[in-house]
């Protein structure tokens, strides 16, 4: 039996269901997913309003940093996007993402401050002039636009969503509803 294609991890960082399967999708999906950073403006999907005690314990069962919301809501994720972007660009969309992540699910940091998007940057090695000159150029909202036109082709209609060679799995669950779909793996013993 072939091994399924490379997964692909499609997610807005202004999206707490987004954070949950981008904390847990690396320890438990059983192959290296590619992130691509999707403004979810860009697919004509919104950041729903959360449940915050649904999502607090959602967090909490998964082990993750206690969640403090950005008082902000919804978020403008657009800057910190772009320099998702950029970050993948550089081989740095994991580290960019998750710090990104942790900033506004865990600090609770506004994701449209330069500061917050600097912060993420910093931690993973990208120098502020780099990051403040990359999220101007149109070629990084090209490759913005891009992925969500990726993500719309594999039919995206929501975020998180991950695919899985013809298969993709939306929403909150996503990642659930992937690991149930893959193929069991059978060991020789």
């Amino acid at each position: 039996m072939a091994a399924p294609a490379q997964p692909t991890f499609f997610y807005d960082l202004g999206d707490p269901g987004s954070y949950v399967v981008a904390e847990r999708i690396m320890a438990e999906l059983p192959m290296v997913p590619e992130w691509e950073p999707v403004l979810g403006t860009d697919l004509g999907w919104t950041i729903p309003d959360p449940d915050a005690d649904a999502l607090a314990a959602r967090v909490a069962a998964h082990g993750l940093q206690s969640l403090r919301m950005p008082r902000r809501w919804p978020p403008d994720s657009e800057l910190a996007m772009r320099a998702a972007t950029f970050a993948k660009g550089g081989g740095r969309a994991v580290a960019f993402s998750l710090a990104a992540f942790r900033q506004t699910f865990a600090a609770g940091r506004d994701l449209s401050d330069e500061g917050t998007v600097l912060i993420a940057a910093a931690s993973c090695e990208m120098h502020p002039a780099a990051v403040l000159k990359a999220v101007t150029m149109r070629s990084v909202t090209d490759r913005l636009r891009a992925a969500a036109e990726r993500a719309t082709a594999a039919g995206a209609r929501a975020l998180p969503a991950i695919q899985i060679g013809d298969e993709l799995h939306a929403g909150p669950d996503a990642l659930d509803d992937a690991l149930a779909a893959l193929p069991v793996v059978r060991s020789g013993r």
